[in-house]
């Protein structure tokens, strides 16, 4: 089957068009600046040169008339006809508590991602636009919605739960949801794989460490805690956001700082975590050549951001009781030798031995840990569009054997 994968944002698309048989991409690119003029898609077909094309795209709907119009070109297209599009995948931010795992998109599903959309207020309106426009150029294609809250919706209630009045979790659905499920559940089946072993025997530990990131806890294959909560702003420092801080926080810095409601979630989400704590960058190579140059800030932003993972590490080995396999993904989790090494530095007593080798020399997917490591340590690149393409085969073929 032939899944074109959406990832629709707010001003961009990134896209990539999956053989599932073979599970490779034919084509995949962007297109980004969308409402603007001088907006661009970029396109690259598995066998030739990336091309760009600029032009006016104003709007969801003609960034989809592109996509499928450079997928059906004669020199830089993969298909001919635009009913080898066999199905569409769309990554969908937030199911809420409705749904637990990939669904076909119907009125109904519309219905739920729009009351939703109060959950997700900056990523589930470009999904929804997404949507909506490949239905306007796909009109008989079959859609799917892939969630990025899915695959934490089970969590028990005593890991979901905050500690509020129950009344708020009954009346607005305040919770614990998480989110990067889609690149969770790729990498641990992928860890067990690699181990040989069956996905529901193993208690594993996933970091998808990027500009945004979260640790998950997976327990025989079920996620039971994460680090992500209501929103993508609680857990770990990030690029631009705070991660875990006293709540009181917020009510006096808006006091001493004068801050609106806005402006406040501004700070929280676009100017803390690395980028705040540093003052150089949110891109973690930059901080860690200054850090290399012996800035003291980006030396201690760099040992913050490393030591909130080895907590939430120590903490989800306790809640898992054991650990089978820790694995590092992500831009930071996969190229980052030193967030790697400092995360598991003195952790041999919870059966976690990096070897240093390993972990500097690592390419693609990689065992870094010892042969004497009770839990393997793996480097595994994720694939959240692979996920979303293969689980849109499965809807689609499941409706049509129903």
């Amino acid at each position: 089957m032939k899944v074109l994968v959406l990832n629709c944002g707010s001003s961009s698309i990134k896209y990539q068009f999956i053989d599932t048989d073979s599970r490779t991409a034919l084509a995949k690119g962007q297109v980004e600046r969308i409402g603007m003029s001088s907006a661009v898609l970029t396109h690259k077909p598995f066998d030739r040169e990336k091309i760009n094309i600029v032009g006016e795209i104003l709007d969801h709907t003609i960034a989809i008339e592109y996509v499928i119009a450079v997928l059906l070109s004669p020199n830089h297209g993969v298909i001919k006809d635009k009913s080898e599009i066999d199905a569409v995948g769309h990554r969908v931010v937030h199911g809420g508590e409705e749904f637990s795992g990939s669904v076909l998109i119907t009125d109904d599903v519309m219905r739920v991602l729009k009351e939703n959309i109060e959950l997700a207020p900056l990523h589930n309106p470009p999904n929804i636009k997404g949507i909506q426009a490949a239905q306007a150029h796909l009109p008989k294609t079959p859609q799917c919605g892939i969630f990025d809250t899915s695959f934490h919706v089970k969590m028990p209630p005593h890991a979901y739960l905050y500690g509020l009045p129950y009344e708020l979790y009954k009346r607005y659905k305040i919770r614990r949801y998480g989110f990067h499920g889609t690149s969770h559940r790729y990498v641990s089946k992928r860890a067990a794989n690699l181990m040989g072993k069956s996905y529901e025997e193993l208690k594993i530990i996933t970091c998808h460490l990027g500009n945004g990131a979260s640790i998950a806890a997976i327990d025989h294959g079920k996620s039971i805690d994460t680090s992500m909560g209501f929103t993508p702003l609680e857990g770990l420092l990030m690029g631009t956001r705070c991660g875990d801080i006293d709540p009181a926080l917020v009510t006096y810095i808006m006091g001493k700082e004068g801050l609106s409601l806005s402006e406040m979630n501004t700070l929280l989400n676009k100017h803390s975590g690395m980028v705040g704590l540093s003052g150089i960058s949110s891109d973690m190579r930059e901080i860690e050549e200054a850090a290399a140059e012996s800035n003291k800030r980006a030396r201690t932003a760099l040992k913050a951001y490393n030591y909130r993972i080895k907590k939430y590490v120590g903490s989800y080995i306790a809640a898992l009781g054991g650990l089978d396999a820790l694995v590092f993904t992500g831009g930071i989790g996969e190229n980052s030798v030193l967030t790697r090494k400092e995360v598991c530095e003195n952790m041999e007593y919870l059966g976690l031995e990096l070897d240093d080798e390993l972990n500097q020399n690592a390419i693609g997917e990689a065992v870094l840990s010892k042969s004497s490591s009770r839990a393997k340590i793996f480097k595994i690149p994720t694939n959240e569009e692979l996920v979303i393409a293969l689980d849109t085969e499965q809807i689609v073929k499941g409706q049509k054997e129903n």
